[in-house]
């Protein structure tokens, strides 16, 4: 095998190669890793760090996923969904703090009902939030799970241009194990296509330390990011949930599942180079400066957190997630703070749309 300096020099790596990087432990060899990362991160994409304001209006979902805090069977939390005005309200905030995008984000549902307050919302959003600064309004982008393509056909046609359904693991008895029996890979497989399809950004991710998991089923992860041609990815560690199902499997030991997370954001970026990539709030969970660290190890997008302080503890998909009583002022001002710490700047009242979605549409 090259020596680390030549590989992290290297612009394709073999899977021995991806395994070797995600395993790199030792603070001289992480440093190389981070700063080969950034590197490629701002020579692709530039310095800029865009914002999406993130929305979680509601945590009603029919779906019933063993890792999630918000599943179905979970007695003990309060339902909530917001309603039109306040979706609205919270993205024109954001457009007024220069976020320029924001994300709305909620439980899986699946009713004609829900698809049509998804639509008028993200009409409204776009309608509403034309000014000077964002002449073509805010961009919209949607976290809301599997769909069919009309709905996505729906979605896409109000306004809404870029849509985040992750994955969570390309192993396929490891998906099975963290979903119930009615979820089944080949519908997550065909919802990402669904998504292509309806002309979206496409978006997938993967949980990073899930019970199980070995470094090749994340090599394999980044392999199909490449295959799936995929424009942004949202991806983070595996954080157990007291509203979940998998409580007495464990979790990994925080610093070392930290350091993975980062690696596997790292080499992410070395080997698709021009996507999107999230530093995500999960990894605030495990360390103060967590979304700064991803930004260090070569993401570029950030979402803080605009959801209504009197619902937002009730959108915990996770344990001990950040930011639940900060408000959203106070959250604009810390997060520049911690971008400009690392360097980057912030890109105020810009879309920021991925580079290679540019790419591969215009050829």
């Amino acid at each position: 095998m090259k020596s680390l300096d030549a590989l992290l020099a290297s612009t394709s790596f073999s899977d021995e190669e991806i395994v070797y990087l995600l395993s790199l432990a030792l603070p001289s060899e992480v440093q190389k890793l981070q700063r080969a990362a950034y590197n490629v991160a701002t020579d692709e994409i530039g310095e800029t760090v865009y914002y999406r304001g993130l929305v979680e209006f509601s945590n009603i979902c029919a779906m019933d996923c063993h890792y999630c805090g918000i599943r179905k069977s979970n007695r003990n939390i309060e339902r909530y969904c917001l309603t039109q005005d306040d979706v609205v309200e919270s993205a024109l905030w954001c457009a007024r703090a220069g976020y320029g995008s924001c994300v709305l984000q909620s439980g899986e549902r699946h009713d004609p009902r829900f698809v049509r307050f998804v639509e008028e919302c993200i009409k409204e959003i776009r309608r509403s939030s034309v000014s000077e600064a964002l002449p073509q309004g805010l961009g919209v982008t949607l976290s809301l799970g599997e769909h069919p393509l009309e709905a996505y056909q729906t979605w896409r046609n109000a306004g809404a241009h870029r849509y985040l359904l992750r994955i969570e693991t390309t192993n396929q008895k490891i998906f099975e194990k963290i979903h119930p029996s009615t979820q089944r890979f080949e519908e997550r497989i065909l919802a990402l296509r669904n998504v292509r399809e309806a002309g979206f950004h496409v978006g997938t991710g993967v949980m990073i330390g899930l019970p199980e998991q070995t470094l090749e089923d994340l090599c394999a992860d980044i392999r199909f990011f490449v295959e799936q041609d995929v424009d942004m990815i949202g991806m983070g560690p595996y954080i157990v949930s007291q509203g979940g199902a998998m409580i007495e499997r464990g979790m990994m030991d925080k610093e070392p599942l930290l350091q993975l997370a980062l690696n596997m954001i790292a080499v992410t970026r070395l080997v698709l180079r021009d996507v999107n990539i999230a530093s995500t709030t999960a990894l605030q969970a495990l360390t103060h400066d967590g979304r700064e660290k991803g930004i260090l190890y070569g993401a570029n997008i950030i979402m803080p957190n605009i959801t209504p302080r009197d619902v937002r503890k009730n959108y915990q998909l996770y344990e001990g997630k950040p930011c639940l009583d900060e408000g959203r002022g106070e959250c604009r001002g810390c997060l520049e703070r911690r971008v400009i710490s690392t360097g980057r700047c912030v890109g105020w009242n810009e879309w920021g749309d991925s580079r290679h979605f540019r790419k591969r549409t215009v050829s």
